[in-house]
């Protein structure tokens, strides 16, 4: 279910009477509270409730001198979170509503609208008048409150049996049973193709029947090219009809309305066919709702569809001129090549094949762009023109001269997108950027020297997406540029990629892993903790079956952008529920943290190194992951406080940055950053209920109203110079 949001103004909502429901729940907040009744009840205006609660909340506070530090501000951190209580939470959040009572934020969740916190008139105004406008999940967000405040409910962490109990719930790509059901998907779509194929209704050069063979031969022909990563980016799923056709008509008829309307407002629709054939038709018991987390990945919303032309750029930092500082403060040489907010890492995004991906993810940030028509599925006009040599050189030379760069992140779009040639020249003008760098440090003293190049990453979900695209040839520039690289000094060489699902990791993605790791690149994993991977054990069924293969996970990332990702967003409450409840299990002693800090300079043993230390942790996986939201600006962070709420129960969250690695110098500047959440916590129940959760399971969920950002794991901390760097910043402007 998802909430259907309408603001009124302000002024019509405080007359706006409660509905049924709504009141039913605020009968049983003030039953459960007979203090708060009593506040509301004999209270003449709004400033004696405020007033008379903040007492209230006070006396707490003056028990307890821990809480009263953290709530503000004198004491910080996560060690200092970590020594909270449940109830400490509650009255935190309780003065942070007051504080903040009557603030307007704008609302990029309702078109730039004013979301106003006002929790304690809303309640009074209910009470007495029974106006308002609050609506049944505002109630019920309050509810838990005050139980977590009163001491009524206690916080009891799930036991690790439990946790392993959710994870077996999840089936993953590898299982025997989820094999064959693949087998038959693909003989499906197969079959499928080749009768198009053969009737000339789709046509291609390179893949086409040569006159006088039989059908048995055309099929096995499909056969061989369905290893041919081109057959999929040639036949990839452009039309609706097309994908239900391959799902054997399965899609629900809302479904199918949704993804037609789609295509009429002008989103992009390339799903490749190896994917297709990971979504399953007819589902057998124990692998009911398995791929819904691949499934919220391909199907669009009906709320992306309507706010398709609205949408807002979520990074601010994005947005370039060249030669003036973007909105972390960075200069940078061209209009769309560099993406750059951290000192340590610059991202370049080529004017090559790159840009373009093997599937359409539908919660990308990037249909900000596509909705003007940037779209980068055309995959011909994608092929490197003349002028990308030019910039590849003057990217170089920027590079080159940056006083601060040791962390080059080669992505998209997609990095592996890219031809091997294209791949291999930009890998080949990294390294002779870090060699002429690492030359130019000789002339300059100790305490004047720039910071060379330690880490090359390749950002790609073609591991994941389309695994035939990892052939030797690949592998051979991999390990080559490897080979090359270390010679001079670069000692680290990830491949950052982006598993949904323990049901993608297929045989086939297994297999591409194995050779990456076999060529000495670490692979490390982003997840994006949508709705449906949100559910409970699936994260930590993931991770542990990415460390079956050889894979670190790296980030947990928190749902972007407003109204149109709602669908597949899960609250930052759920975020950092799981880090605080699931992932726990996983999390590596502190006597093993200077071995995991080695892994990356020997990726060709990671299956040795993370079976080993599983073994002698005791782990059931390695949660060497971070909850984040990457916030515009600020950066990657999961520090944040519950300042308030709106009428629909949905929370409004102040985020600071991430105080454990270096920002920008502008960050304090940057301030902080408020966002209204585009679901209520009710709701998301409500929609994981749906999924055939149990709410029961999640209850906790209501008291995470406070959020620390984890350290960085020693894996991917820098490795450390031997010299001393110059204070001096360069490409950077205040």
């Amino acid at each position: 279910m998802i909430e259907v949001l309408k603001e009124k103004p302000l002024k019509i909502l405080d007359q706006t009477p409660i509905s049924s429901t709504a009141q039913k729940q605020l009968n049983r907040l003030l039953k459960e509270n007979p203090r708060l009744e009593k506040i509301l009840l004999n209270s003449e205006t709004l400033g004696d409730v405020r007033t008379t609660v903040r007492q209230w909340v006070m006396e707490y506070m003056d028990s307890h001198p821990h809480t009263f530090a953290f709530y503000k501000y004198e004491s910080k951190g996560r060690k200092a979170m970590e020594k909270l209580s449940w109830q400490d939470y509650a009255a935190i959040r309780l003065l942070d509503y007051l504080d903040h009572a009557g603030i307007k934020v704008e609302d990029l969740n309702l078109r730039g609208k004013k979301a106003v916190s006002e929790p304690f008139k809303m309640i009074w105004l209910a009470t007495n008048k029974g106006l308002g406008g609050a609506q049944s999940n505002f109630f019920r967000d309050m509810i838990h409150l005050f139980r977590q405040f009163s001491g009524n409910v206690r916080y009891k962490a799930p036991s690790r049996e439990t946790i392993l109990e959710w994870m077996q719930r999840h089936p993953g790509g590898i299982d025997p049973e989820i094999i064959e059901i693949r087998e038959k998907n693909k003989a499906r779509i197969i079959n499928i193709f080749t009768r198009k194929i053969d009737s000339g209704e789709i046509r291609s050069p390179k893949f086409k029947f040569s006159a006088n063979l039989t059908w048995d031969e055309k099929i096995s022909l499909v056969n061989q090219w369905w290893d041919d990563h081109i057959f999929h980016l040639r036949f990839a799923v452009r039309n609706p009809d097309l994908l239900n056709e391959l799902l054997d008509y399965s899609l629900d008829d809302e479904t199918v309305d949704v993804l037609h309307k789609a295509r009429k407002r002008g989103i992009p629709f390339f799903i490749n066919p190896y994917y297709v054939s990971l979504l399953n038709v007819n589902e057998p018991e124990f692998a009911r709702g398995a791929d819904l987390a691949i499934r919220y990945y391909v199907i669009y919303s009906r709320q992306l569809v309507d706010e398709f032309g609205h949408i807002v750029a979520w990074e601010k930092e994005d947005i370039v001129e060249p030669g003036k500082p973007n909105a972390a403060g960075w200069i940078l040489p061209t209009y769309h090549n560099v993406h750059r907010r951290y000192p340590e890492v610059a991202i370049l995004i080529p004017d090559t094949m790159g840009r373009a991906c093997a599937g359409l993810c539908a919660s990308c940030q990037r249909m900000y762009d596509f909705q003007r028509g940037n779209l980068n599925f055309d995959l011909d006009k994608l092929k490197p023109k003349e002028t990308w040599d030019n910039k590849l050189r003057q990217i170089m030379k920027y590079w080159e001269e940056d006083s601060r760069l040791r962390d080059v992140l080669i992505t998209g779009g997609d990095a592996l997108m890219s031809s091997d040639a294209s791949l291999e020249k930009i890998l080949n003008a990294v390294y002779e950027m870090a060699l002429r760098k690492k030359e130019a440090n000789k002339n300059r003293p100790d305490g004047e020297k720039y910071a060379e190049i330690l880490r090359v990453r390749l950002g790609t979900r073609l591991p994941v997406y389309l695994p035939q695209r990892i052939t030797p040839k690949l592998i051979e520039i991999l390990a080559a540029f490897k080979e090359k690289a270390s010679k001079i000094g670069i000692k680290e060489f990830v491949v950052q990629t982006h598993f949904q699902s323990p049901m993608e990791i297929t045989p086939e993605a297994k297999q591409g892993i194995e050779r990456l790791t076999q060529a000495g690149w670490m692979v490390a994993n982003q997840l994006v903790f949508t709705a449906p991977s949100s559910r409970r054990g699936h994260t930590a069924k993931l991770r542990k079956e990415l460390n079956d293969i050889g894979v670190m996970p790296y980030y947990t990332f928190s749902v972007k952008g407003y109204m149109e990702n709602s669908s597949k967003f899960a609250t930052n409450a759920r975020a950092v529920q799981e880090q605080m409840e699931e992932k726990i299990i996983g999390k590596v002693p502190e006597q093993y943290l200077d071995d995991v800090k080695d892994y990356p300079q020997t990726a060709e043993k990671m299956t040795e190194h993370i079976n080993g230390l599983r073994k002698k942790a005791n782990l059931p996986f390695i949660a060497t992951d971070r909850n984040v939201l990457n916030l515009p600006g600020v950066g990657k962070s999961m520090t944040y406080r519950v300042i308030g709420i709106t009428r629909s129960g949905r929370r409004i969250l102040e985020f600071d940055h991430d105080h454990n690695r270096t920002h920008s110098p502008i960050i304090e500047k940057l301030g902080k950053f408020v966002i209204v959440e585009s679901k209520s916590i009710a709701a998301y129940l409500d929609q994981v209920e749906e999924m055939g959760e149990d709410k029961k399971e999640y209850r906790s969920i209501w008291g995470y109203s406070i959020g620390e950002t984890e350290t960085r794991p020693s894996l991917f901390e820098y490795p450390e110079f031997e010299f001393q760097l110059t204070p001096v910043i360069t490409n950077f402007q205040d």
